[in-house]
This record gives C-alpha cells, structure tokens and sequence, in this order.
C-alpha cells in the first residue's frame, strides 16, 4: 500500500476558528486520511498552530498576555475543539517549535547560498505615535482594487488581493489607530521568486493537471501575473528569527521571518516534532521520499502561498524536499450568503457548535456541503433539514427500528430465518454498486458526491426494510421476517464500517451494537456488500441510545436568536 502524507491549512493562533475554516481544511483532511487509513494505507495526517506574524502578537496585546503565553493557551485551546471533532491527526504541533526555527534556518541559508535571498534596502511604514516600523498586518486601510475598508496590509480580505502596506488608501496603525504615518529607510531579506518562475512553471505544468480546477487557477493566475521578488523578513518581537552566522546586522535589529515563509515549512517541522514524540523517522516523509503521495487541504486563500511561494522555497534550496501532489482548494462557507468573521465574530465558531451538538451532526453536515465547485452557505434551516432528513430518519430511525423491533419479536440474538433469497441478492448487489461509487468518489476527493454516495447506501437499507415490511411479514412468515431483520442488521454493521471517516462516534456506537468475537474489519469488499453476512445469526446485540435527535422548531428558534439568521436571509 502506498505512503500517504496529508496536511491542512495551519490555523492562525488568534481564536477558536469557525465553521467555514473547519470546512475549509482540516475536516475533510480528516475524512480522507481515516479513510485512507481503513483502505490500509500508511497515512501520517500533520497540522499545527500558526502561531507567528502579526495576529499573535495583536491577540497578545487584547488579551493582556505575553506572546508567548497567549500561544501556548490558545494552542491548547484549539486542540481541545479538534479533539471535540474527533480530528485524527498524526500529530499537531506549534509553528513556534524549535524544530520549525532550526528547519526554518535552513531552509533560509540554502535559499541564501544558492542565490535566491537578497538583503535589500526599502521603505516601510513607520508610527511615531507606537515608535516602531509597522509590518503588513500592523497596517489596515482601504484596498486599492475593491474598496474594502478594513483591508490589511499583506491581503485584502474581501477581494483576497495580496498587498503591501504602503498599497492601502488611507492607512492607519492596528496597534494605536494613528495616521500619522511616515514611510523609513530599512532592511529587509528578499525571496527572488522571479528567478525562480519558470521553475515553478515547468513543476506546476508537470503536477496540476488532476488538481481541482480552483486550485490550478489560482495558481496559473498569479503566474501568469508574475512572480515578484517578495519580502520574506519583517519587523516584529516574535518569529522565527534571522539566524546571526548569515545576516548579524539584521539579526541584532532583531528580524524575524515573515509568517508566510515559516509556517509552510512548519509541516515539516511539525513532522519533525512528531517524529521526536514518537521515535518516527520524519525525514522518510519528507526528503527523497519518491514513495510518498503528498495531498493538502485548504481554503482557496490559501491556495497561492502553497502552489506557488512555498514550491518556489522548495525548488530553490536545490535539495530533494517533497512536493506537494495533489492541491484540494475549497471555496467559502458562507454564513447566509455573507463571509464568516474571526475578526468580525460573525456566524458559528467550532466551540460554539460544539456546546449544542454532538461533532458528528457538523462533520456530516458541513462535508456533504462542502464548498468545492462554488461557494455554498450555511443557514440553521438548511442544517436542520440536513440533519432531520438524513441523519435522525434515514439513518439513525433505521438503526433504532431494526434493532428494537428485532429485539421485541426475537430477543437480545440476531434471529435466523430462511436464506437469503431473490431480494437479498437484489439488495446486495445494490450495497456493492454504491459502495464502489462512494470509494470513487473519496479516492477523487469529491466530499459531497461521497456525502451523496453514503446517503444513498442509508437510504438502500429503508428501501428494502419498507419493501420487505418485516413488521407485517412477521404475521404470515416469521422466519421471513427474522432473514429481513438478519439482513438489516448486516447493513447496520456494514454502515459502521463504511461511515466512520465521516461520523466516527456514530459509526462506533452501531458497530458496537454487536457482541462480535475479533471484529477488527476497517473496509468492506463488494463481496462482502453482496452477501452481508458479516453479522450471523445468534450474534447478541443491544439497542443503542438514540443516534441523532431530530432538532425542533423550538431548537431552530433558539439557534437563530443567539446566532441571527433569519428564514428569509
């Protein structure tokens, strides 16, 4: 089996994320490594805090904590929500880790000695009201191209244009809101990605061609624009910094790393941290590894600083690193058709979900609605019809019925009945064709038509249960009746199987409804589909709790008093 290396976006450390970024990346990172896991591959999933640059240092400030203080809560923080969503990664570590400075360094005096980093003199933008140089999110203004009036000074978040600071209308300080700017002389370390464009060039035209075409665009669009020579230094107490035995005058100024040339090497670095948890062999992954399929997540903001900025670091450090295979961009969740706000507290936030619902009702929901072709919106009406519909009634409703009736007419065992006959045949080659077609879809890392896939081998199971009416079989031909529940009970364990990458609790709790002696399956074959027989007759099972509860109209009122929404938004 081949060698899966997965990773997502790393978030930022300044707060619990939301919905949208839960979407954006590491949910269906997770779908895809569990199910990579199950298939027998050897997957190891890496994410980590992004926990330097600006936002830490702001979310510092507001939170009257030292940096390093606050990152190290919020780290915590975060991993406690990932861990509520059951978020399998190998391992989740801090862009603040030694590993990731000692990598970082690296990387920066290869780049420097192979010809591709140049200490440049430029104008920054200065406060003398904060006595201090203002790096790019320590400025916010207007941006130039969409009139967005709280743009910051690296990338509009509305229009998602890359900027600099001296780019915006009518600037101001972040830190004190002062417009008495001034622009200064100092030094910076300049990436020469233009030497490096027709490199990146040649690789993306060697690699993109089964990537989505979101991520291919926004790739090729910013090629097609140029690469420009970017600053990879900035002015700031907290970073990576610039190592002393290359550049010791920057480095006595105190010169960090600018957050986007650290925190993509931070998945190496992060690998790196694992492996000295566990005793791992990080570099197998990472350097020479011709054996290793390299797959990553994220939000379509993203998408330009892993195809392009990060591929040129790697390519220009002439050594073996891996590559990235496969790019999977994802669009915008949308909160009733506006963006959701970490800065704007605006729509649900991870632990906000978390305290209302169990994470299986959002990983399902927010996979079967992932925002892949275009943006898709959230409205607590939508993941209340979503939740009823599939999870409560054709779901859940067929577990509990199958199992509670079984238990009534034929005790605490699966009942035995006849053979299997013309209907079960019918309805197993029917499991083993939607079975294939949700494997195909998840090998292509197509969530919904996977989502889509799954909810039709749910729905199978009703359909055959409505057709064979055990319920009023049992009157005439009770032996029918038990081989109709036998069989729907198959399905049950068959469902546990095949449903844990997206609703793992679930998925445990029905495959825990039977008393099976070494049931250590991971997958199903389509033969297996076909006979769903893993469950025989005279195995004890037990009736587990309600696996969804519906949501109520009262539910649906509370949800959008405290959250606004609205049945006409």
């Amino acid at each position: 089996m081949a060698r899966h290396l997965v990773t997502s976006a790393l978030p930022y450390i300044n707060g619990i994320k939301h919905l949208g970024n839960m979407v954006g990346s590491m949910l269906p990172a997770d779908v895809y490594s569990r199910y990579l896991r199950q298939r027998g591959h050897d997957v190891l999933y890496i994410c980590a805090t992004d926990e330097h640059g600006t936002p830490a240092e702001l979310a510092a400030k507001e939170a009257g904590l030292s940096v390093e203080e606050f990152c190290a809560q919020a780290h915590d923080a975060q991993k406690a929500v990932y861990d509520g969503f059951e978020l399998a990664f190998d391992y989740f570590g801090r862009s603040s880790s030694q590993q990731n400075v000692e990598i970082t360094q690296h990387f920066a005096r290869k780049l420097n000695e192979k010809g591709f980093i140049e200490e440049r003199a430029i104008r920054q933008v200065h406060s003398p009201v904060d006595g201090r140089f203002l790096p790019d999110r320590y400025v916010e203004g207007t941006c130039p191209h969409c009139g967005y009036d709280k743009a910051r000074g690296d990338q509009c978040e509305n229009c998602t244009r890359v900027l600099d600071p001296t780019d915006l209308i009518d600037p101001r300080s972040a830190i004190s809101g002062s417009t008495e700017l001034e622009v200064r002389e100092t030094k910076h370390l300049f990436l020469l990605q233009s030497k490096l464009q027709h490199e990146v060039e040649a690789w993306i035209d060697a690699v993109s061609e089964e990537w989505p075409q979101l991520s291919s665009s926004i790739a090729r669009k910013w090629l097609t624009e140029g690469l420009h020579d970017r600053a990879i230094t900035r002015d700031l107490d907290w970073g990576v910094p610039v190592p002393a035995d290359t550049w010791p005058e920057l480095a006595a100024e105190g010169k960090v790393f600018y957050v986007w040339f650290d925190a993509p090497i931070e998945y190496i670095g992060a690998t790196k941290e694992w492996a000295d948890a566990t005793g791992g062999d990080w570099k197998s992954w990472w350097y020479e590894a011709d054996d290793v399929r390299y797959t990553e997540f994220m939000a379509k903001d993203n998408v330009p600083f892993h195809t392009v900025m990060f591929p040129a670091t790697e390519l220009g450090v002439r050594e073996p690193w891996k590559m990235v295979d496969f790019v999977k961009g994802f669009n915008w969740l949308t909160y009733y058709g506006g963006k959701f706000s970490t800065s704007q507290k605006r729509g649900v936030f991870t632990d906000q979900a978390l305290e209302i619902l169990p994470a299986d009702y959002w990983r399902y929901f927010l996979i079967a609605n992932a925002p892949e072709s275009d943006d898709s919106s959230f409205t607590w009406e939508h993941f209340t019809a979503t939740v009823n519909k599939d999870l409560a009634d054709t779901l859940g409703n067929f577990v509990n019925r199958v199992l509670s009736f079984s238990r009534k007419r034929f005790g605490d065992e699966v009942p035995a009945g006849h053979a299997a006959g013309e209907a079960e045949a019918k309805l197993g080659e029917e499991i083993a064709r939607l079975l294939a077609e949700y494997e195909e879809q998840l090998e292509a890392l197509q969530f919904r038509k996977a989502a889509a896939a799954l909810r039709a081998l749910w729905s199978a199971g009703n359909s055959y249960l409505e057709e064979k009416a055990p319920w009023l079989e049992i009157k005439t031909d009770p032996d029918g009746a038990a081989l109709t529940l036998r069989t729907a009970m198959n399905l049950i364990h068959l469902y546990a199987v095949v449903s844990e990458p997206f609703i793992p609790a679930t998925a445990a709790a029905m495959r825990g409804a039977f008393a099976l002696e070494g049931d250590t399956a991971t997958w199903v074959t389509a033969g297996q589909a076909r006979a769903l027989d893993t469950v025989p007759a005279g195995t004890a099972f037990t009736v587990p709790p309600v696996l969804f509860a519906k949501i109520t109209d009262e539910d649906l009122e509370s949800y959008r008093a405290r959250f606004g929404g609205a049945p006409d938004a």
